[in-house]
């Protein structure tokens, strides 16, 4: 209990402490000690109480008469505040009453000082504006005049420096909102311009490429000229013939004057053309302008490629006819000129719209075009004149590009595959020349008259005449159309070097080409044209015997060829040269087909001669003289051979040696036709006549140069077979056959045999007729058997000879 009370107070201590709202605790701890505690704790708050009122009670007693006098003093002073409430009300009112006019003029200054502010901030505000709404305006007339580029640099300084100062106004906004739809515009605009200027550069494209053309072609022509007169002037001569002029020099002095022509007319021109003279390129210049100012300047780069990428593949498609002039050639090249001509300007006046790389891959990609356009176009060109313009011109469009920086070399090894295709032109109009040469020709040796006419032949043609007298009238042993052939391939040397000008190319390649050639067209065309003359139905002995003739001369004259081809390349005689002339083998083939045909065409006259012979094979006598056919043929083999005259010794006697066997063969193999079956003595013996009167011809020395009986040699086979008839030798046959010293060395039994029993039947034919008991007789019997015996011997040799065989 003692020790609740000091509790008690503590807490009472902190309830009069503690604030009101922080007492719960404490009161907590008045329930939380020893049952029944809170009744001692009222009771021990209730003493407390007590306490304080007795407290309360003393302080009001001392301080009660203070506070009564406080009440007294109050209630006088409240008299003297009414008098003074009264005064102060009074006061106020005259005040108020004296202040009104001062308030209101306040109140004026007040409102005129306020407007005073509110111009001068108006004043303010307007000369922010009042630029940006300048700018503004100068931005809208540059629209209406086209200056866009201009344009584009006012939208930025408003967007950096003007609208800033002004952003917080309504119509600034609306400004920046319309900046974007005007960029757009410009954009839109500037695309539409490019585009104009697109389709004019594709329009004037072929119009450029002629100019550049052009230009290439006068600088050219200039140089080509300072070069010749250079050459004039330190005496060298490119061209040099036989000691003969050629038309060449006269093309060569024309061509000169009609530079020099063409160079007085250039002379009055004010000036030359340029690609930027004939197309504006402000519309490019302007769109990069501002799609760089827009920061948009890929975008432009790749349409603008994209366009021209297009525009390169329309350029390089050719028209389908282009290969049939040469104007669909020139402005297919001039088209292609020009592009590449605006290209290479926009390269290098604008930065970073193209670039060389891309220049180079767009020029690859039509040099492959083209190539391929060329190659096939050419192909469908007939006309070598045509092929030479198309190689003129290519020279030109390569030289033009090249001036431009753009790799050519390709073009120049097309200019070698056309080459080709140029030379097959050449030959097949040459043929055409060729064979319209030789059925010209008459054939015949050229008559000269006169010693003019003498000059007029070796002048075309480098004839050496062995007789060195000149006695006219004479005769030369080639025919007219021998220096027309000389001429005509001298023609094809210049017109196959007119190509080969101008290919940058050395005067030992030039050389080597004209060389090659050359040679096509004498072992091809010319060759090829003399095979189908010699083959030529119409053409006789007489006209073979002169085509012999003339290919000899000509095969003389390759060399003159070769020395023409070295002075017009300008190429010392010491050069060695891979490429030869072939004209000798080609002649010698020629005049080998020709001695064939010759020999063949003999062959045929003795075969339609001897299918004139009319035997009667059961003539029982000769008529006693040789057979009119072989008369005949016998005088047209003398005067055919008196032709050969002019031949060399060997082909005369090679076609002697041929007719006589060939003539001899026949003979025999009418003796052994298997229709014949039956020949009579009288037929054998009219027979040998004939054979006798063609060796009397082979020993008369037809053709000059045979030694002794070698001609005759031809008909000994038919000599020998007739001899065992005629003398009926069959027992010295029988006995010798088989001797190298037999008088019937050259009779084979097989044809014995078969002779022999033809001519059997016939003597079995001639009893019947004679008399029908002739088989009775004894002679006659004995004869029969005679023959029957060497029937059988001589089917004895040949069975022999069949199985050592």
């Amino acid at each position: 209990m003692a020790e609740s009370l000091p509790e008690h107070e503590r807490i009472l201590q902190e309830i009069e402490s503690t604030e009101t709202a922080c007492v719960g605790p404490t009161l907590r701890s008045v329930y939380d000690d020893q049952p029944n505690a809170h009744q001692k704790f009222i009771e021990k708050l209730d003493a407390c109480i007590r306490n304080h009122d007795r407290e309360i009670e003393k302080m009001c007693n001392f301080h009660h008469q203070g506070f009564v006098d406080a009440i007294t003093e109050l209630l006088k002073v409240r008299a003297d505040a009414e008098k003074l409430k009264v005064q102060v009300t009074d006061t106020n009112r005259r005040l108020q009453d004296a202040g009104k006019e001062v308030i209101a003029q306040t109140e004026d200054i007040i409102q005129s000082r306020i407007q005073q502010r509110n111009i001068t901030t108006v004043v303010e505000k307007l000369q922010l504006c009042l630029p940006v709404l300048e700018m503004y305006s100068k931005l809208k007339e540059q629209m209406n005049v086209k200056r866009y580029y201009s344009a584009l640099k006012t939208m930025e300084q408003l967007e950096n420096i003007y609208f800033p100062r002004v952003s917080q106004y309504r119509f600034c906004q609306l400004m920046i909102e319309n900046l974007p739809k005007l960029r757009e515009e410009i954009k839109e605009i500037s695309m539409s311009d490019l585009k104009d200027f697109l389709e004019s550069i594709r329009k004037h494209s072929d119009k450029i490429g002629e100019t550049a053309m052009k230009q290439a072609q006068q600088q050219k022509a200039f140089n080509t000229v300072l070069q010749k007169q250079n050459n004039v002037r330190y005496g060298k001569n490119k061209y040099i013939n036989d000691g003969i002029p050629e038309p060449r020099n006269e093309i060569v002095s024309k061509q000169n004057l009609a530079v020099e022509d063409e160079e007085e007319e250039e002379g009055h021109e004010d000036e030359v053309l340029t690609a930027h003279d004939l197309v504006d390129f402000s519309p490019v210049y302007r769109c990069l302008h501002i799609y760089s100012v827009l920061g948009d300047a890929e975008t432009f780069e790749n349409y603008y490629r994209k366009q021209r990428r297009k525009q390169a593949r329309l350029v390089l498609q050719p028209q389908s006819n282009m290969h049939e002039t040469v104007e669909g050639y020139r402005r297919y090249f001039s088209q292609i000129v020009g592009f590449f001509v605006v290209e290479d300007h926009i390269l290098h006046v604008t930065q970073g719209l193209i670039t060389r790389a891309y220049t180079d891959e767009l020029w690859n990609m039509a040099l492959s075009k083209i190539i391929a356009v060329l190659r096939t176009h050419s192909s469908y060109c007939t006309d070598p004149d045509l092929v030479l313009e198309l190689k003129n011109l290519i020279v030109v469009f390569a030289d033009t590009l090249q001036g431009y920086g753009f790799p050519v070399n390709r073009l120049f090894d097309l200019l070698f595959e056309i080459r080709d295709q140029y030379n097959e032109t050449l030959l097949k109009k040459w043929a055409v020349l060729f064979r319209d040469i030789f059925e010209a020709d008459n054939y015949s040796p050229i008559p000269v008259t006169n010693e003019e006419e003498y000059k007029n032949v070796i002048s075309k043609f480098p004839y050496q005449d062995p007789e060195l007298d000149k006695c006219f009238p004479k005769k030369l042993p080639m025919s007219q159309s021998v220096p027309q052939i000389y001429i005509q391939v001298k023609e094809f040397i210049y017109a196959s070097l007119k190509f080969s000008e101008s290919l940058h190319r050395s005067s030992t390649e030039i050389d080597d080409m004209l060389r090659k050639s050359t040679n096509l067209l004498l072992t091809r065309t010319l060759s090829s044209c003399l095979q189908n003359l010699i083959k030529k139905p119409h053409i006789g002995l007489t006209e073979l015997v002169q085509i012999i003739i003339n290919t000899t001369h000509l095969e003389q004259a390759c060399k003159y060829l070769e020395d023409f081809i070295t002075n017009i390349t300008n190429i010392s005689q010491e050069t060695l040269h891979t490429a030869r002339l072939y004209g000798l083998s080609t002649f010698k083939d020629a005049r080998h087909a020709a001695e064939g045909e010759i020999y063949t065409k003999l062959n045929q006259k003795i075969d339609e001669f001897i299918q004139l012979a009319d035997y009667d094979w059961t003539m029982v006598e000769p008529d006693g003289r040789a057979s009119g056919y072989l008369m005949d043929l016998i005088n047209f083999l003398r005067s055919t051979f008196q032709v050969f005259t002019h031949l060399p010794g060997k082909v005369a006697q090679t076609a002697c040696m041929s007719a006589c066997q060939h003539l001899s063969t026949t003979l025999m193999q009418m003796l052994l036709d298997n229709e014949l079956k039956q020949i009579s003595m009288g037929a054998i013996q009219q027979f040998n006549l004939d054979v006798i009167q063609c060796e009397l011809f082979a020993g008369s020395e037809p053709v000059p140069g045979f030694h002794g009986e070698t001609l005759q040699l031809a008909f000994i086979d038919l000599r020998q077979l007739l001899d065992l008839f005629m003398v009926w030798d069959w027992s010295t046959y029988l006995a010798d056959y088989g001797q190298p010293g037999s008088k019937y060395l050259r009779v084979n039994p097989s044809i014995a045999l078969a002779l022999l029993e033809k001519v059997h039947r016939g003597m079995k034919d001639l009893s019947k007729k004679n008399n029908l008991f002739a088989q009775f007789r004894k002679n006659d019997r004995d004869k029969q058997r005679l023959i029957e015996t060497v029937v059988r011997q001589l089917r004895g040799l040949v069975n022999g000879m069949s199985q050592h065989s």
